[in-house]
């Protein structure tokens, strides 16, 4: 009974968290509303870091939803609000940066790491592969006879004796 009480009791404290921001702006047509939702989608949380500013509860993400919203207001395109945060912001406010020489390694360094990991991962087989072939055991003639000569003689061989 006490698990059942505590297993409730913690339902409802993490439904109460779960809750995403609502906003209450008015828009003129459904294609603005839709504009409006896909530009705060497309936009991080600088405080959330994984979050855009449309699921955010923080406080910057809800003044940056009425900045969006005050900006569409004026009649600005996506792309003049889109520069206005990223002037405010950086980068880090889109989820997909642009493509500089900044961002090069953003953009390219986990190719660059995985290609270079195959490439070694080539060099070690190849390098074994070559040992192998100069000798199977890598004993010398000598070495391989006396080998040979001590595998042939068995421990019945002793009792022979």
């Amino acid at each position: 009974m006490k698990r059942l009480l505590s297993a409730a009791v913690l339902g409802l404290v993490l439904l109460g968290t779960a809750q995403a921001a609502i906003d209450t702006y008015e828009f003129a047509d459904e294609a603005q509303r839709q504009r409006y939702r896909s530009l705060i989608e497309e936009l991080r949380c600088p405080k959330c870091q994984n979050q855009n500013i449309a699921d955010s509860d923080a406080p910057i993400a809800m003044d940056l939803r009425a900045e969006v919203y005050r900006m569409m207001g004026e009649g600005q395109s996506n792309e003049q609000i889109i520069d206005f945060l990223v002037s405010r912001y950086g980068d880090f406010v889109l989820y997909k940066p642009p493509v500089t020489a900044r961002t090069l390694l953003l953009w390219y360094g986990p190719a660059g790491l995985l290609l270079s990991g195959f490439v070694l991962l080539g060099v070690v087989v190849l390098r074994r592969r070559g040992r192998k072939s100069v000798g199977s055991s890598g004993l010398s003639a000598d070495e391989q006879q006396r080998l040979a000569a001590l595998l042939n003689h068995t421990p019945q061989d002793k009792k022979d004796r």
